[in-house]
C-alpha cells in the first residue's frame, strides 16, 4: 500500500532523514520505533505531504505522492494524527469531528460522524462540549474519531500516547486494533511506549540518525531485549 525508496528531507537546511526505505502493506499495523530525534515523525510529514521529499519516491497505492499537499493524499486515503495539542480547544467535540471531513460534502460528513460515534461511543454525550474541556484520553479518541471521517485507508499515528495515563494506553492501543481488523484500516505508527507498540504490530522499523538500523517482525524483537537495547543507544 505505502513504498518509501530512498526519501531525503528534513526542514530547511537541516537533513533529518537519510535514504530511508520502508514498505507497509494492506492491512497491517507497522511500527516506527527509535530514539528521540531519530527521523520517524519526519517520515510521517513527508507522506502526508506536511513537508517537501528533498529526494526519493513517496507512492501510495501504486501513486506518487511527492509534490502532493496534504488535502491531495487525505482524498487518496492517508489521514493523519499528529502528535501534541490533539483537538482544537475551543471548539466543540461536533466541532471537531466536522473539520475531520472538510473534504467532504456536508451530509456525508454527518453520516461519518454517526459512524465514527459507534466506534467512539463515549463522545456521544459530549458533543456539545468544548474539547479543550475533555480529558487527556477523551482528546486523544476524538482526535482518531476526526481522522477516521475521510473514511482512511492508511492511518499515520505520530505517538499517540503522548501524555496518557498508562491505564489509558493500553485502550487506546486496543482501539487501534479493532480499527484495524474490524474496518480493514491500515497504520503506520510511530511510538515510544517500544514494547506496547510492539505487541500491536505485525513488522516494526527502527531509525538512528535518520537512518533505518533495523527491519522485521515485531514479535521477533520482542523477545530480543539485547537487540532492542542496542537500537536506544
Amino acid at each position: 500500500m505505502l513504498e518509501i525508496k530512498n526519501l531525503n528531507t528534513g526542514y530547511e537546511k537541516k537533513q533529518v532523514v537519510f535514504d530511508v526505505s520502508l514498505k507497509v502493506e494492506q492491512g497491517e499495523i507497522v511500527s516506527l520505533i527509535g530514539p528521540n530525534g531519530a527521523g520517524k515523525s519526519t517520515i510521517l510529514k513527508a507522506t502526508c505531504g506536511l513537508i517537501p521529499s528533498w529526494s526519493g519516491e513517496v507512492i501510495f497505492d501504486k501513486k506518487k505522492l511527492n509534490g502532493n499537499e496534504p488535502p491531495q493524499n487525505l482524498k487518496l486515503g492517508i489521514s493523519f494524527c499528529p502528535q501534541g495539542n490533539r483537538v482544537f480547544d475551543e471548539l466543540t467535540v461536533q466541532e471537531n469531528l466536522e473539520i475531520g471531513g472538510y473534504i467532504l460534502k456536508k451530509n456525508k460528513v454527518n453520516e461519518r460522524i454517526q459512524r465514527v460515534l459507534e466506534i467512539f461511543p463515549v463522545l456521544q454525550g459530549r458533543l456539545k462540549q468544548n474539547a479543550g474541556s475533555l480529558s487527556g484520553g477523551e482528546q486523544q479518541m476524538l482526535a482518531v474519531a476526526r481522522a477516521l471521517i475521510p473514511e482512511p485507508k492508511l492511518l499515520l499515528f505520530d505517538e499517540p500516547s503522548l501524555g496518557l495515563a498508562p491505564n489509558l494506553v493500553k485502550g487506546l492501543f486496543d482501539k487501534f486494533v479493532e480499527l484495524n481488523k474490524k474496518l480493514g484500516i491500515t497504520i503506520l505508527i510511530v511510538e515510544q511506549k517500544v514494547r506496547e507498540v510492539l505487541k500491536i504490530s505485525d513488522r516494526v522499523y527502527s531509525l538512528k540518525l535518520g537512518s533505518v538500523s533495523f527491519s522485521g517482525k515485531s514479535e521477533e524483537l520482542l523477545g530480543d531485549k539485547e537487540t532492542l537495547k542496542t537500537l536506544f543507544l
